[in-house]
């Protein structure tokens, strides 16, 4: 009988919604999705999407969110009392899930989701994130969990707080929305500089950009931050036809750098628990990616640059191929599993 799996994508930057249509079109299953987001373009016809009210901003005539004990006392990550649109979203998960029969709920990512889930008696898969994440709300979500993906490869980065958990962990390898597309043809090979920002904000100004495009010596590109940049829905052609790539180090960037095999500077930014640092960090001690110290001086671009040419970055460690395969393996173990939700 085909599973029913819910998914829960959080709605800050376009990470975690750009993994769940990576890992989809894998599943065979009626998925129905829980976001903040609009519907996105791309959805397969398997999937439906459900539009959950949101929890961070400021209700008419009520506290702003951080101010009414959002943690509870540590508890949790995010449950601001009083907050209208933070009591509809859950209501309309659990009522969901009650009424869709939904046997398995991928959460990418919130513990208070997980939490609810499992409370439901909903067997959940957890979508983990590097950095530092020990702390009550991850440790109460991991435990609960009945699998936890983690969406790069085993040894790469050494996390204690998955290793209280290391029976319920399962490395998929990097998970890029490339992985086995075709390249453009060769037009005289790669040239240039393509700065790849994200959607999740940046500490680096447009000023210190143009400073180190102006000083590198070479011509420059930007998708996603810098004067004159634009969001590129599908970066695939200008990602294969850069010589270098000036990244940040989220989870997504890092797995489309190696689907490209990318001669990369990565610099990570700041997110909540070291995420992108933690993840910097291990490309820099694999070899993957030059990480400097901070967003460079701008006379120390075209060294930096040069450097990052010559690299022969062994990108197949990162394990993109087979991985969102992998992954919604994984999940469809899960729902076998599990028992059902009820009556189909």
């Amino acid at each position: 009988m085909r599973p029913r799996i819910g998914w829960y994508v959080h709605h800050h930057g376009r990470g975690h919604v750009t993994r769940l249509l990576a890992i989809v079109p894998h599943l065979d299953a009626d998925v129905v999705c829980f976001s903040s987001l609009p519907h996105p373009d791309g959805l397969p016809p398997h999937c439906t999407w459900v539009r959950l009210d949101r929890d961070d901003e400021v209700p008419e005539g009520g506290p702003l969110p951080d101010e009414s004990d959002p943690t509870a006392d540590g508890l949790l990550h995010w449950a601001p009392l009083g907050h209208v649109g933070h009591r509809a979203r859950l209501v309309t998960i659990a009522e969901t899930l009650a009424r869709r029969r939904i046997d398995t709920m991928v959460v990418d990512v919130s513990a208070e989701v997980v939490l609810l889930a499992r409370l439901l008696g909903v067997a959940t898969v957890v979508m983990a994130q590097p950095g530092r994440r020990d702390d009550t709300p991850h440790t109460l979500a991991f435990r609960a969990a009945s699998r936890i993906i983690a969406p790069w490869p085993a040894g790469m980065l050494d996390l204690d707080h998955l290793r209280a958990v290391q029976d319920k962990v399962v490395h998929t390898g990097g998970i890029s929305r490339f992985e086995g597309r075709d390249r453009p043809r060769p037009d005289g090979g790669r040239s240039g500089v393509l700065l790849l920002g994200g959607a999740g904000g940046t500490a680096v100004s447009v000023e210190a950009i143009e400073a180190a495009a102006q000083a590198s010596g070479r011509r420059w590109a930007s998708l996603g931050a810098g004067a004159g940049s634009v969001w590129a829905d599908d970066p695939w052609d200008a990602l294969c036809r850069a010589e270098v790539v000036v990244s940040w180090a989220g989870q997504n960037a890092v797995a489309d750098l190696a689907a490209v095999g990318a001669k990369a500077v990565v610099l990570p930014q700041e997110r909540p628990f070291e995420e992108q640092v933690t993840t910097a960090l291990a490309l820099q001690r694999a070899g993957l990616a030059i990480v400097p110290d901070g967003w460079p001086d701008p006379a120390e671009w075209p060294g930096l640059l040069d450097r990052a040419a010559t690299l022969e970055p062994d990108w197949d460690r990162w394990q993109v191929v087979g991985a969102a395969r992998r992954a919604a393996g994984v999940i469809e173990a899960v729902a076998a599993d599990a028992p059902p939700g009820g009556d189909r």
